[in-house]
Parts: C-alpha cells; sequence; structure tokens
C-alpha cells in the first residue's frame, strides 16, 4: 500500500512535466515579475564583468548579447559566424568538409570588396582552408572563433553594458537571485544542483531528478538480465565522455557502478553520487581503499597510489555487467565474503559468455587489465585512447557530446523505474553534531537562490522568457525583446562533465553517505549499506574525518527535507 500511494503521488507530480504549456506554477506570472531596472543598481555595479560568463556560458545573457550584437551589422556577422561554427563541429563526419568550405566562402570569400570578419588574420584563415582540406577535425576553426571572442569581449561587451538589452538581463538575474523561485519542473542534461536554498534548520539542496530509474533496475528487473550490445555500447559512450570532463578537472570518481548511472526523461545517462570522488593536485597521485565491493580495482584493494586508473576500470565492470548481466567477479545476489571477491578482483580472470562480440570482449579485458600501468585509459591516451576502440566505431562522438543522437531507450512517462520506495529511502544519519562559528560562516554563503544555467535554461526552453517579455512589452518597455531561437553556444568539450553531472530531478540524488555499518572493518573504516543490498567500503583520511562527521548532520537534514 505503501509502494502504491508513493507511485501515485511520484506519477501525478509528473503530470506538469510533459506537453506543451505544461510545467509551470499556477503563480508563476506572479513569481517572474521582473523589477524595475532602479532597483537592479546594486547588481549592476556589484555583477563580476566578465563577457564568457555573462556573454556566452548563461543562457539568458547569451540570447540578450546576440539580440544586442543582431542590431549592429559589424557583431551581428561575428553572431552568425560562431552559429555557423557551431553547426559545422556538430556536422557528421561526411559532411564536415564541405560544410566547413561553405563557411569560408561565405565569410572570407576573396572576391568581396569587405570581408565580414577583417578581426581574422588572413594567415589563420589559410591555415584553417589547409586544415579542412587534409582533416576536418571539429577544432578547424577553433582559433577563428578564439578570435571573434576576443573581439567580442572589448568594445563591442563596453557597449553592451551601456544597452537595454543590459539592463534587461541584470532585471532576470535578479529574479535569478531570490530564494525559492523553483518555478518549473523541467529537466536538464545532468544530475547537478539545481538550487539551494535554508528554512529555518536546515540547508537544502535541490538535484536534478532523473525520472528513468538507474541501470541496475533496467539490467536486472526489466526482462532477462543483461542489454543488447548497442544499448550497453551507447552508454558506455556517454559515461566515457562523463569520466573525460571529471578528468579534466582532475577528479577521480571512485565509485562507478550500474545504481549510480541514471537516466533521464529522454534515455540519457548521468552520473549521480560524487560522496567519493575527489579532487587529485596536479602531478600527484592519490591512496584510498574506497569503492564498492566488487567494483574496486585492484590497486585501489592493494592500497597503492592511483590518479584515475579506477575509474577504467570501473568502466569495464560496467560495460561487462551490462552485456553479461551480472558483475564480473560476483554474480548477482550471490552470496559471497568481501575476502574473497577481492581476491577474484586481484587473482582471477573474468569469464565471457557468447553475449560478448569480439569488440565488446575486447574492451572489456583491456579495461578489467590488473595492471594499472597497461590498463586501457591509464597508458597516456586518457579518454582519448577508449574513444578509439573499434567497440565504439559507429559512435559520433562530437554528436554524442552535443545530445544530438538518440537513446536506444526511452523511460515511459508514466512508468516508475524502481522497485518500491525503500529503494530510494535508506540514508544513513549521525547525532550529535554541533556546528562551530567556521562552519556557520561558511553556511551563511550558502543560500544561492538559483544555479544560473540550469535556471536560465529551464526559463527560456519553457517559454517563460518568451512570454514575460511579450506582456512587458506590451506595457511600457521600448525594447523588442521577443525572444526568438538562438542557438546554443557549444559546449565545451564537453562540458560532457556538466552534461553529465548538472542536468534534471528523476531520481532526487541526496544520498550523502554517513557510517551505517562499521563491524570487524580495519580501524577507520567505513561500510555502507545502499540499496539493492550493495555494500561500500572507505577509510577516511584523519585530516578529513572530522570535518565529515561536522557536516554529517547538516547532510541529514537536508535527506529529511
Amino acid at each position: 500500500m505503501e509502494n502504491i500511494v508513493a507511485n501515485t503521488l511520484l506519477l501525478k507530480a509528473r503530470q506538469g512535466g510533459y506537453g506543451k504549456k505544461t510545467g509551470r506554477s499556477k503563480k508563476w506570472r506572479e513569481l517572474l515579475k521582473l523589477p524595475p531596472v532602479s532597483q537592479c543598481s546594486e547588481l549592476r555595479d556589484s555583477i563580476e564583468k566578465d563577457y564568457s560568463s555573462l556573454c556566452d556560458k548563461q543562457p539568458i545573457g547569451r540570447l540578450l548579447f546576440r539580440q544586442f550584437c543582431d542590431t549592429k551589422p559589424d557583431l551581428k556577422s561575428c553572431i552568425e559566424f560562431l552559429v555557423a561554427v557551431t553547426e559545422y563541429e556538430v556536422a557528421i563526419e561526411e559532411e564536415r568538409r564541405d560544410c566547413g568550405l561553405s563557411i569560408l566562402e561565405r565569410f572570407f570569400n576573396n572576391e568581396k570588396k569587405e570581408a565580414l570578419l577583417p578581426e581574422i588574420p588572413p594567415d589563420i584563415v589559410r591555415h584553417c582552408r589547409w586544415s579542412l582540406k587534409q582533416n576536418p577535425s571539429k577544432d578547424v576553426f577553433e582559433e577563428c572563433t578564439r578570435v571573434v571572442h576576443n573581439y567580442l569581449s572589448k568594445d563591442p561587451f563596453e557597449e553592451y553594458q551601456e544597452s537595454p538589452y543590459f539592463s534587461q538581463f541584470l532585471q532576470w538575474k535578479w529574479l535569478e537571485r531570490q530564494v525559492g523561485n523553483q518555478v518549473i519542473g523541467r529537466q536538464e542534461l545532468q544530475v547537478g544542483l539545481a538550487y539551494t536554498y535554508e528554512t529555518r534548520d536546515t540547508l537544502c539542496l535541490v538535484l536534478t531528478i532523473m525520472n528513468g530509474g538507474d541501470l541496475k533496475f533496467h539490467i536486472y528487473n526489466l526482462g532477462s538480465p543483461g542489454f543488447d550490445e548497442q544499448r550497453a555500447v551507447f552508454y558506455a559512450a556517454e559515461v566515457c565522455c562523463g569520466l573525460e570532463d571529471l578528468q579534466k578537472e582532475r577528479i577521480v570518481y571512485r565509485d562507478l557502478k550500474p545504481e549510480n548511472i541514471l537516466l533521464d526523461d529522454h534515455g540519457h545517462i548521468r552520473i549521480s553520487d560524487l560522496g567519493l570522488a575527489l579532487q587529485i593536485p596536479e602531478g600527484e597521485m592519490v591512496r584510498g581503499r574506497v569503492g564498492t565491493v566488487g567494483y574496486m580495482a585492484p590497486e585501489v584493494i592493494n592500497n597503492e597510489k592511483y590518479t584515475f586508473s579506477p575509474d577504467w576500470w570501473g568502466l569495464g565492470c560496467l560495460i561487462y555487467e551490462m552485456i553479461q548481466g551480472h558483475s564480473p567477479f560476483r554474480k548477482f545476489k550471490e552470496k559471497v565474503k568481501r575476502e574473497e571477491v577481492d581476491r577474484r578482483v586481484k587473482r582471477d580472470p573474468e569469464q565471457y559468455s557468447a553475449k560478448f562480440s569480439e569488440d565488446t570482449k575486447s574492451i572489456c579485458r583491456m579495461l578489467l587489465t590488473k595492471n594499472p600501468s597497461e590498463r586501457l585509459g591509464c597508458r597516456g591516451e586518457g579518454a582519448a585512447g577508449v574513444k578509439q576502440h573499434p567497440v565504439f566505431k559507429n559512435i559520433s562522438f562530437s554528436r554524442l557530446e552535443a545530445n544530438m543522437l538518440d537513446p536506444p531507450f526511452c523511460p515511459d512517462p508514466h512508468a516508475i523505474y524502481c522497485k518500491d520506495v525503500v529503494d530510494i529511502g535508506r540514508f544513513s544519519a549521525v547525532k550529535g553534531v554541533y556546528l562551530d562559528t567556521t562552519d556557520d560562516s561558511f553556511y551563511a554563503q550558502f543560500v544561492t537562490g538559483c544555479v544560473s544555467i540550469p535556471w536560465q535554461t529551464e526559463i527560456i526552453e519553457s517559454g517563460c522568457f518568451r512570454d514575460i517579455n511579450e506582456s512587458e512589452n506590451e506595457g511600457s518597455l521600448s525594447l523588442d525583446l521577443k525572444a526568438k531561437e538562438c542557438p546554443p553556444a557549444l559546449r565545451r568539450k564537453r562540458n560532457f562533465f556538466y552534461r553529465v553531472f548538472s542536468g534534471g530531478v528523476s531520481h532526487l540524488d541526496l544520498s550523502f553517505h554517513g557510517p551505517s555499518i562499521s563491524k570487524g572493518l580495519p580501524t577507520g573504516g567505513v561500510l555502507e549499506k545502499k540499496g539493492h543490498g550493495s555494500e561500500r567500503y572507505s577509510t577516511p583520511t584523519t585530516e578529513t574525518k572530522d570535518r565529515f562527521h561536522k557536516v554529517a548532520r547538516a547532510k541529514n537534514h537536508m535527506r529529511s527535507s
């Protein structure tokens, strides 16, 4: 009965998330009432005047800056060039050369009396032309776009700040910073932070929801265990991109397993639960016996130093489990002691059935190599080497990173992808933790309102930006700010990290892990029980123990909210 009630309430809450005009609060116009421009004067003075953030990364800022540029012919050419390059970079490989040549013909034709982009030196244009003929990679126009952005960031950016378009941006920015502006319920592209706010005694994080459930549920509860190869390879490619972005930030994830990989409304994967992730200082290695039993790499079990090798091992475990229907070193629901699983990981070779093709068998063997120095992804090539494996021969990573490939499975919006509410309700609690003045100072800066990029994207995609501006135009505004389609700026490669960690709300992942079971473990060890009966073991360093326990109570408050 508890499950029926919970599932019914969840489905009812989702009803506003699918459809052309749904997903808005009934009071959305009242909540999105723009302040007078005069009320934004303090914000005008205090906001950081960073071109990249205000005019490129933030969706509303990018939209208004481009509308401003449209009013000036020379700047309009710059924007049209950036849009054309974005289209080139996501074009399929067979059409990329012709697409690039058309850009050169349009913007740098020598027969024209005036070049549309005189800011770009001729030698850079010649190099682009040569590169297109030799190898039309997605980075051919990288230097050109850098020059254009550098030009726009100077006098045009200064002029923009004096325009009514920038005033309009400040009005939206002021609104964004108001606590509690959760107006819509749309999904983004990653499991990430959407809003932050506080109540009298709790700090609240609102993360993106993943309505498609986790891969472990899909592997074991929908038909025969495992996926077909096409589906497994697609998910592996997206996870690979996510790990690549983490590693660019020098972050090792250390807990890659099916139950931490979630699906959004459209079937794209999102990496969740960064409780064991760690940023590694440049040029250094780390040591730590952390992870989930059966998924920890041999070097982790042996407490050896490492950088990113455990994550490539984890990808091998994930691919194996998606195809075979159980993990490489322990069958599903097999009762075996942790010591025996660790022994298998360090000593035993994995076994391959007829479910594996030669390509999937090859990549699993290369990722599950016991010696990390010989493992795929750890021999100096990184993610680029993994992407070049033949198993991904039918994956266009440029289009995948731009979110332009259709997933092999799309979740049913009327289905619940978890067995019961207990799956998402198991959290540990630590009592008797008190915060000192240092903590108070940190949490005083906690409430930031909405997170800029997800919130602004929701405002535009839901039509609120267009509708609000149109109603304002009909009233007192003289600016023609009618929202129109503006191709998004090309995601930096990628922030697939942003894609993978920053996007929608289907699996509300507030699973901050505290100690729950700690019997018979090495000193300082924590063995955690999580949904599906999996175990996760970690040995926190001495300097992190105090901090961990200090914030555990605050995190527990978040769960209860």
